[in-house]
């Protein structure tokens, strides 16, 4: 896959099957829009084009709320699109000025005159342009007026729940990982740095790596107790991990920390990226450390109960 980032120096191909968001979380409904326009550039001899934008439009348009939570980094995203097959990526910044472009213009400066748009494939609930005015219906007046085939993709169906980047958001908040895990089709994961901690995880047999998240803008997930996956270089591990106040500790500051099994290795700096398998409990304040102790061979226990079938 192509990552362009500049249109200006961007060649216009023969036959270019587009589809254009911002695709946060790249989930199921997702992948079936994108699986639709690389199996018609097969078809068709043609060019398989995602258009995106970065920052996410939410953060420019709202950025004194600045309360947006990604499901997927940009890093993430060009990863998981790469894993699709598709041929280009083009990523547009985000700006006031794009932002206040009209839906009329966006498709005529940039689909047609800048990508060569031949076949659009879109979304049920598809809108783009300035305050998000056009739509489904809008696009098929501009296909008439190009000489471009429109395509409109039903909304993908779950247990009759329609699946959206919002609806994963509230699983996540909620702790709800089998929902966010049914929706996206694979496990939600964050990647951080490991950092210093106080290293009392160790006082007790269960010495725990702290996790910095790389990215600000990355949803995390409910606090509480659950068990993961872990890659740490390519080299798949098990464990647990915490998300939370560390209640019974004396002090204790927010932390994301995860207890690697079968691991003892100092990987200080190292990234870590954490799959979520399942959520276990809450987080609970303990009478003293030897009662965490205890507890803590009960979660263990039950992560890896749950984790071999994985």
């Amino acid at each position: 896959m192509q990552v362009v980032t500049n249109l200006d120096s961007f060649t216009k191909p023969k036959n270019a099957i587009v589809t254009q968001g911002t695709f946060d979380g790249v989930h199921v409904g997702h992948k079936q829009i994108l699986g639709n326009i690389v199996q018609l550039a097969k078809e068709q001899n043609g060019q398989s084009i995602i258009v995106t934008f970065h920052p996410h439009p939410r953060q420019v348009l709202f950025k004194d709320e600045n309360n947006i939570k990604l499901l997927t980094t940009l890093e993430e995203k060009i990863d998981l699109f790469t894993e699709i097959g598709l041929d280009y990526l083009i990523i547009l910044p985000f700006d006031e000025i794009l932002s206040k472009m009209s839906a009329a213009n966006f498709v005529r400066d940039i689909l047609v005159e800048k990508i060569g748009v031949k076949t659009m494939v879109v979304g049920h609930d598809h809108r783009f342009g300035k305050n998000r005015e056009g739509s489904f219906d809008d696009l098929k007046e501009y296909a008439e007026i190009y000489s471009f085939e429109i395509i409109e993709i039903a909304a993908h169906d779950i247990n009759q729940a329609v699946v959206s980047s919002t609806k994963i958001r509230t699983s996540l908040v909620n702790g709800d990982i089998a929902t966010a895990t049914s929706f996206l089709n694979r496990y939600y994961s964050i990647t951080g740095k490991v950092v210093d901690g106080k290293k009392l995880g160790k006082t007790i047999g269960y010495p725990t790596a702290n996790i910095e998240v790389v990215n600000n803008d990355k949803l995390i997930p409910a606090n509480g107790i659950y068990a993961v996956k872990i890659k740490h270089f390519d080299i798949n591990y098990d464990g647990m991990l915490s998300i939370g106040n560390n209640p019974t500790i004396e002090n204790a500051k927010w932390s994301i920390e995860v207890n690697i099994f079968d691991f003892d290795k100092t990987i200080y700096g190292d990234e870590l990226t954490i799959y979520f398998i399942a959520r276990m409990r809450d987080e609970v304040k303990f009478g003293d450390l030897n009662d965490l102790k205890m507890q803590l061979k009960v979660d263990e226990s039950e992560a890896k109960g749950i984790l071999i079938k994985k």
